[in-house]
């Protein structure tokens, strides 16, 4: 069984979040969502603690978390950090080395190995700065799990829909088979 990190960010994909935390949990893995501020509107954390058994992290700051220092904690113990859905704003931030949130920060406290499938706009995808932050994450150590085409919450149609958890949950295995 591995420790994975679950890191969710605001996108409409969030929901397939659920999904894969599910799915990582019946292949036998203790997975442990932080989520943005944004994303705990879309996803609530009960849920992914109904998924998961385990509590959900949104605020570094928080009172109730299970450790006091929970980002330092949670990258340290963690064999694999999952982002999904990965958006432009979590994917820049984090390409700048910018950890201003729980997701973010834990990501720069562990030294696990990294895999992240972006959800976004078609045109934000093609976007030539996301392009360059994607490009710097690979550069440090992240796998991709590219989007796939089709249509989005925002009614375009084109590259920016993240991977299927099916998908995700594949290139999690690859990872973790080393």
């Amino acid at each position: 069984m591995s420790t994975i990190v679950l890191g969710i960010s605001a996108s409409a994909a969030a929901h397939k979040a659920v999904d894969l935390a599910s799915r990582l949990v019946q292949e036998g893995h203790d997975v442990h969502a932080v989520l943005t501020r944004n994303a705990a509107r879309l996803v609530g954390p009960p849920l992914l603690r109904a998924v998961t058994g385990n509590a959900c992290g949104v605020d570094e700051f928080d009172a109730d978390a299970a450790a006091p220092m929970d980002h330092i904690d949670l990258g340290g113990r963690a064999d694999l950090l999952v982002y999904a859905p990965a958006t432009a704003d979590l994917i820049g931030r984090m390409a700048a080395g910018i950890a201003n949130d729980l997701p973010t920060t834990v990501a720069l406290a562990s030294e696990a190995p990294r895999l992240m499938a972006p959800a976004m706009n078609p045109a934000m995808w093609r976007h030539p700065l996301v392009a360059r932050n994607t490009g710097t994450l690979r550069e440090v150590g992240w796998q991709v799990v590219e989007p796939g085409e089709g249509f989005l919450a925002c009614r375009d149609e084109g590259q920016g829909r993240m991977a299927e958890p099916s998908e995700i949950v594949e290139a999690v295995l690859a990872v973790l088979a080393g």
